[in-house]
């Protein structure tokens, strides 16, 4: 008796007229504008200006769906490739199929292309996006939900995944919804880096190198559930040797760049205060020369200087009193005088 399962689409495109809305799209779009958010946020905090990391990710984000495509094709060329076959297909990213080991290589090479461009170091710029870039796979895995994919083994527990397509050789059934399992652990790995690179300060790309380490740990047994075809070596999945080689140079990188680079970068973008210097300037200039013009301080000032000249004579009536009494008495003589003649 069937108790509680997750329930599939019926469909992963509604179609508005002529313009197909694709749900795995939309989880692709949503993941990237997170990434761009939550690194923005991250790159304010270390110093930067805003909009560098969206400035960036135009670079990034093309490069990374290139990559992401060229990895997943050439990885499963069968599908595209064999008899019966149409190589065109290779072409429609929007039916899915993006492996994410190809994403980053080919991501992070358009990234260093925006980094130089702007003059930032490329690891300052890979910390501050890593946790946004867990978090948009997060997002992007209920793409495969979409179009009912990338599912486990059968199971008979409460949070099974209703397959009910029958393309491309699915059978119909109850499965472990690795999509779901991938989704929570990227969402928790986001979360470890945080919290990693709040309390260690991470820098030098340690906090991205962590990212990588931590989710090809998780990809290593949830990629054991799948039963979608993939190439087998010495019985383990091509998948998770690749995550296995990633994880141990990642783990290696970020011993030896605490060695030899501790701490974290005190400038990453050059010159990213000079705006806000210049600014506040030229407030101090413009609140100068409004009060200069303000009536109401103009005649403040007339009293000051009232007041501080006769502030000046009384002072020099105190210290001068024998130059006072001299003149009143030549005064009085001269009038004494006057009365004479």
């Amino acid at each position: 008796m069937e108790l509680a399962y997750i329930p599939s689409p019926s469909r992963g495109v509604i179609h508005l007229g002529p313009i197909p809305l694709r749900g795995y799209a939309f989880c692709i779009i949503i993941g990237v504008f997170v990434a761009v958010w939550l690194g923005n946020k991250r790159w304010l905090a270390r110093g930067g200006r805003a909009g560098t990391v969206a400035d960036i990710a135009v670079w990034a984000v093309p490069f990374g769906l290139v990559g992401g495509r060229l990895y997943h094709v050439i990885t499963d060329y069968e599908l595209y490739f064999s008899e019966g076959r149409d190589w065109v297909d290779a072409f429609k990213i929007w039916e899915g199929g993006l492996g994410i080991w190809g994403a980053i290589a080919l991501g992070a090479v358009g990234a260093w292309i925006g980094c130089r461009r702007r003059g930032i170091p490329l690891p300052a710029y890979a910390d501050a996006i890593a946790p946004g870039i867990a978090l948009a796979q997060a997002i992007g895995r209920w793409g495969n939900w979409f179009n009912q994919e990338l599912y486990g083994k059968e199971t008979d527990l409460p949070w099974a995944v209703h397959i009910t397509s029958s393309l491309d050789g699915r059978v119909p059934g109850h499965y472990h919804p690795t999509f779901l399992y991938e989704s929570l652990w990227c969402v928790g790995v986001a979360l470890l880096v945080i919290w990693a690179d709040r309390r260690f300060q991470l820098g030098h790309g340690r906090a991205f190198a962590l990212y990588v380490a931590a989710y090809c740990a998780g990809r290593f047994w949830i990629e054991y559930l799948r039963v979608d075809d993939a190439h087998h070596i010495l019985g383990l999945r091509l998948n998770n040797w690749t995550a296995l080689v990633v994880f141990v140079l990642a783990v290696v990188y970020l011993v030896l760049s605490a060695k030899k680079r501790p701490g974290r970068e005190a400038v990453v973008e050059p010159g990213a205060d000079e705006p806000a210097t210049d600014e506040a300037e030229a407030d101090g200039d413009a609140e100068a020369g409004a009060k200069a013009e303000s009536p109401e301080a103009a005649a403040e000032d007339g009293k000051a200087d009232g007041a501080e000249d006769g502030k000046a004579d009384g002072v020099d009536d105190v210290k001068n009193p024998a130059k006072s009494d001299s003149e009143s008495k030549s005064d009085s003589e001269s009038e004494s005088a006057g009365k004479k003649s």
